[in-house]
């Protein structure tokens, strides 16, 4: 039995209108209830963040968007429709895999297309594992949403059943780097199938092999671009919500909230405006600064961060990919960089990103807009980050070798060509409240997965305040955070059927 806020809950406040607090909003209006969101910029998106200038849009945030279905669900608890408020286009190629070794694999979202690649890279032994592969993840991705994500979690032993079984069956709770070895002997596949650990903020050569099903998400299932940019993605939801009735506070700071006894009554804003709540969902990345009587994790282990750079180009930039994995020569000894010894990688692997391959309404004629990301060590030294790296000083000097590196790899002239920027270090993450310095939360360690956790529905603090977003169940990531809100909804409103 799900546990709920006990009470009256018919007005509800949600603090942050990013994807999460988005994705609640539209659950609780579907469900009746009357939301107020209350936002501290002057728009939707949260960490979905973009930047338009001189004919340029550029994402600030995620760069990779996977399983529309859950923004379809999201829509349709207020009666609406995808199609009449995003235009999505699906990648052929979901990544370049571009390796040192001057090679290059072409993920195909069809995956004959992707498996004949293989054959003529790697041989065909290895595309009938890759098929098998693609098989296996289906089934591992099938068995962990029933389980571990598409659900709240009270106690561990929510987890008890066959699919936990079965899970264990597969070499679940292994070690990825092994998963992934057993079936690839091809070491470029097997970078391919496990740098995805990085997004669950954790080394493939520690991460369970559960994480391999994140590889489903955007390998199996395919990666999707929407017009428009990632930042459409929260601008459609908002939309939406608005038209159901939930009223937006964009450009409101929350000051605290109002207790009273074991509830929160309402809201205070920086003004001195007083909101009054029956619940209030929190997104907040650090909500036990906010919430009275809420503590943070005991012992938390956060993800590496990242520096994003994101560049709008006066050049054409041609044979580039939409999404390019750029691998380096190393690859155990970065990960021990990035998360033991508080380095930044000397031989980075970089996630570049081009979506104006595929959205030209991103960029003026003639332009490119693209982002590299570049994973760093976080702020936390608990966590193998460094709080003693001067992002002010080492961010100028870490931009030129990123370009340096851009040139290298297959970009030749973006270095002169630029003509807008902007760049997040981690000092910047944690300038706009992230803990650690990190966008990525609280890493998924075995103790910070599933049930262990941070709850929708803290046991510690009021009554009535529900959280959502990264650092709470399920997890970090666009699709996760989406359902994080239809979890923290349901604490207040009961589970709903589906």
């Amino acid at each position: 039995m799900v546990r709920t806020v006990p009470g009256r809950t018919d007005r509800v406040v949600v603090v942050g209108a990013g994807l999460a607090g988005l994705a609640t909003a539209l659950r609780l209006r579907g469900a009746g209830r009357e939301v107020t969101v209350v936002e501290r910029a002057g728009g939707p998106g949260g960490r979905a963040g973009r930047i338009e200038r001189d004919g340029y849009a550029l994402d600030t945030g995620p760069s990779v968007f996977t399983a529309p279905e859950i923004v379809e669900e999201t829509l349709a608890a207020v009666g609406d429709r995808l199609e009449d408020r995003l235009e999505l286009r699906r990648l052929e190629t979901s990544y370049r895999a571009q390796y040192a070794d001057g090679t290059h694999l072409d993920v195909h979202a069809d995956p004959e297309a992707f498996a004949a690649e293989v054959a003529a890279l790697c041989g065909p032994g290895e595309a009938d594992a890759l098929r098998r592969y693609l098989a296996d993840l289906a089934e591992l991705y099938r068995l962990q949403l029933s389980t571990f994500i598409d659900r709240n979690l009270d106690s561990p032993l929510d987890l008890l059943g066959p699919e936990l079984l079965a899970l264990v069956r597969r070499g679940g709770f292994g070690r990825l780097s092994a998963h992934v070895g057993r079936y690839f002997t091809d070491d470029r596949l097997r970078r391919l199938f496990s740098f995805q650990a990085l997004y669950a903020g954790v080394s493939p050569f520690r991460a369970i092999a559960a994480y391999a099903v994140i590889a489903q998400l955007d390998i199996g299932a395919g990666v999707w671009h929407p017009v428009g940019g990632i930042g459409a993605v929260p601008r459609a939801l908002a939309a939406a919500a608005a038209d159901a009735g939930v009223t937006f506070r964009y450009g409101c700071a929350v000051d605290e909230l109002e207790l009273r006894g074991d509830r929160v009554t309402g809201v205070l804003l920086e003004d001195g405006e007083r909101l009054p709540a029956d619940a209030v969902v929190v997104t907040t990345d650090a909500p036990h600064a906010l919430v009275p009587g809420l503590r943070g994790p005991r012992r938390p282990v956060y993800s590496p961060s990242c520096v994003a750079l994101h560049l709008g180009v006066r050049a054409e930039l041609p044979g580039q990919a939409h999404h390019t994995i750029s691998f380096g020569h190393s690859w155990r000894q970065v990960f021990d960089e990035l998360t033991r010894d508080g380095r930044p990688m000397s031989d980075p692997s970089l996630l570049i990103s081009m979506p104006s391959r595929t959205d030209r309404s991103l960029a003026p004629e003639g332009g490119q807009v693209l982002s590299v990301v570049a994973p760093t060590p976080n702020l936390d030294r608990r966590s193998g980050g460094n709080p003693d790296l001067d992002w002010d000083a080492l961010g100028p000097r870490y931009r030129e070798e990123l370009l340096a590196a851009l040139e290298a790899r297959g970009l030749t002239g973006v270095s002169g060509a630029i003509e807008v920027e902007h760049m997040d270090t981690p000092a910047t993450w944690a300038a706009q409240g992230m803990a650690a310095g990190t966008p990525f939360a609280l890493a998924h360690t075995f103790g910070q997965t599933g049930p262990f956790r941070p709850s929708t529905l803290p046991r510690r603090g009021p009554e009535n305040v529900v959280l959502a977003g990264s650092s709470v169940q399920p997890g970090v990531g666009v699709p996760m955070v989406l359902i994080s809100g239809r979890l923290a909804a349901e604490r207040i409103t009961g589970p709903v059927a589906r």
